[in-house]
């Protein structure tokens, strides 16, 4: 997926509404933030950046996890 952005305030604008952090991942997931780095071990979730500290994803990436496998 391709992303275009007319202005700095639309990618702010975006990071905020679609970028979530490692809890907020567990929170979707109703999970603990050990499994999300179990899912990102073994290559199940891919961080769109990783810092010491923590991990961001993409939300939309987690929302899917939601839905059931076809």
């Amino acid at each position: 997926m391709k992303y275009n952005f007319g202005n700095t305030e639309e990618l702010k604008q975006f990071i905020v509404d679609n970028v979530i952090t490692t809890m907020e991942a567990a929170e979707i997931l109703s999970c603990t933030r050990q499994n999300i780095d179990r899912l990102v071990d073994t290559g199940k979730l891919t961080p769109v950046k990783r810092t010491q500290r923590d991990k961001l994803f993409l939300k939309e990436e987690i929302l899917a996890r939601l839905k059931p496998s076809e």
